[in-house]
């Protein structure tokens, strides 16, 4: 599902992102530089063609394996946005109908391409909306599966609430902190088009109160971490039959009805003097409860993975899946794993916000870290504790990738 908070601190901006998807769907950090395009280019995304433009600007993308678009993503004029799935009553305009209808994720990326400040992003989503319209499969697991899209974009001078319906929108300026999840929340939008028993279902109200008082009171990067990883006040995942762990911003998958779990965050820091258009801190792995935030920037591409696409098959050649191994065995029971991880975790992580620690060195030691934390995990397996109807699935999910850690 996904969660997405800012904080207007008196030092600037801060922003963050938990990417929520389906269980085995990998996604990567990409680099994109600038580009030049004759006149009359055209651009396929991941369903459409759209006219491109001239120049797009630098960008570092959070980035299902499948998908052309984004979850979450920031550019080098030190734009950021996060999208949220929404759940609507969309009303048809007379006689208009989607050709060509963009995924929420690809309007992502093209407000980020193509926009020197969030409100030019704005605009340019807005305008791609109201030609294109939105739709489209919006996952490769369920293809049937398609949703409405809200936003924050956020700048080092503030940031915008987006919120759509169909080729309908509304928006609101941030003032203070906010947050959104997968319901509307603008009002007199929302009561319009939201669609309230979806929206219970992905208790996106339940989610966003306790990300609405995360975003007050951050003053840090490491604030919006540990909101990002936040249980529910638990200090391990608690289990519904109908939608998992999906009551807290670290989602984890296990419902009976919907199932879908955390498997990206995103801090980005876009106070005054943070460098490379703004400093960020992401995991490029799932579950940010059982991973490290690494300092990235956009103007610093980094091999992090190979350049070819990945897949939801485990393959070792990509970090987002060998992080899983770790995350997977630890969900048998999380509150013990975290005894043996989380106190290194915190640690380096305040060490790295301290005193800055290049991208390349950072990926290096969280990747033997990582490591480490798994052989102790595999030494002293222990029983795994989540419900029957959990162990389940998750026997399923791991078949279905050719990863069997959770035996």
């Amino acid at each position: 599902m996904c969660d997405t908070l800012v904080a207007l601190t008196e030092d600037g901006v801060l922003f963050a992102k938990n990417s929520d998807r389906d269980v085995n769907e990998a996604q990567l950090l990409r680099w994109y530089e600038a580009t030049q395009s004759p006149p009359g280019s055209t651009l396929r995304c991941t369903w459409s063609t759209v006219a491109q433009v001239e120049r797009t600007y630098a960008v570092l993308l959070s980035q299902p394996w499948w998908m052309w678009g984004a979850e979450i993503g920031a550019n080098e004029r030190g734009v950021v946005i996060g999208n949220e799935a929404v759940f609507t009553r969309r009303a048809r305009v007379r006689g208009q109908r989607d050709v060509s209808p963009l995924l929420g994720m690809d309007l992502l990326r093209l407000g980020l391409e193509r926009a020197a400040s969030r409100r030019e992003a704005v605009e340019v989503i807005v305008g791609l909306l109201e030609t294109h319209g939105q739709g489209g499969s919006c996952s490769h697991e369920h293809p049937g599966f398609s949703y409405d899209n809200s936003y924050i974009v956020a700048d080092p001078e503030g940031a915008t609430v987006l919120e759509t319906a169909g080729r309908h929108w509304a928006v609101e300026e941030v003032s203070g902190s906010r947050s959104i999840s997968n319901g509307l929340t603008i009002a007199g939008f929302a009561e319009h088009f939201a669609d309230p028993l979806r929206g219970r279902v992905a208790a996106c109200a339940t989610r966003r109160s306790r990300t609405t008082a995360w975003a007050a009171r951050a003053r840090t990067p490491a604030d919006l971490m540990a909101g990002l990883r936040d249980h529910g006040g638990a200090a391990a995942p608690r289990w519904s039959a109908v939608n998992g762990a999906l009551s807290a911003p670290c989602a984890h998958a296990g419902g009976l009805v919907t199932s879908t779990q955390s498997t990206a965050s995103w801090v980005a820091d876009l106070r005054p003097g943070a460098a490379g258009g703004g400093r960020h801190w992401v995991t490029g792995t799932s579950a940010p409860c059982t991973s490290l935030f690494k300092p990235v920037a956009v103007t610093d591409p980094l091999d992090v993975d190979p350049s070819t696409p990945a897949s939801n098959r485990f393959d070792p050649a990509y970090l987002w899946w060998r992080h899983e191994r770790l995350h997977r065995l630890a969900l048998r029971d999380f509150a013990a794993a975290a005894d043996i991880f989380a106190t290194q975790r915190d640690r380096l992580e305040a060490e790295w916000l301290a005193a800055p620690i290049s991208p390349a060195a950072a990926f290096e030691i969280a990747e033997r870290t990582e490591a480490g934390w798994f052989d102790a995990l595999d030494r002293h397996r222990r029983q795994d504790r989540r419900p029957w109807w959990v162990r389940r699935q998750w026997r399923g999910w791991d078949s279905a990738a050719g990863l069997e850690v959770t035996r």
